[in-house]
């Protein structure tokens, strides 16, 4: 039996091991014929985080994240152009792995394609807590893009 893949979510953060998910992503829906979704987070908590450590309020940091996920979402749109992929941009906020997991399945998308590691630091040495909890609660299939 052999998979296929209509549509494909790629979670990106600006990372490198994100961009490179998203690329590896990209080449997956052109050899399936597939479509993509590129979705950015903004991270709740780190808004609250942020914004008591910078004395900024929330609205003006979650415009400039807005901002930010959109540039990361326009690079990789750029990329799927080049390819002939269909991609389709998507900033949301909330809990980074349940915002994932959630589109997924609104989406009923057939795969994840999902870093290894993002920005979120070295909490899990071996696999990001974001990626760690995606794996853990998506109901279709993952697959983990190491950066190498």
């Amino acid at each position: 039996m052999r998979a296929t893949f209509n549509k494909v979510l790629v979670p990106i953060d600006g990372s490198s091991y994100s961009i490179k998910a998203g690329e590896y992503g990209i080449d997956l829906a052109k050899t399936y014929g597939a479509t993509v979704i590129s979705l950015y987070v903004i991270d709740e908590t780190a808004v609250r985080s942020l914004g008591r450590l910078s004395g900024q309020d929330a609205q003006t940091l979650r415009r400039k994240l807005h901002m930010e996920g959109e540039s990361c979402l326009r690079s990789l749109h750029q990329r799927a152009q080049e390819e002939g992929v269909e991609l389709t941009e998507i900033v949301k906020e909330g809990l980074p792995h349940r915002v994932i997991v959630e589109l997924a399945e609104e989406e009923d998308v057939d795969l994840i394609v999902i870093g290894k590691v993002g920005q979120r630091g070295p909490r899990r040495i071996l696999i990001g807590s974001v990626t760690e909890r995606v794996l853990e609660a998506a109901k279709c299939p993952v697959l983990v893009v190491r950066p190498e």
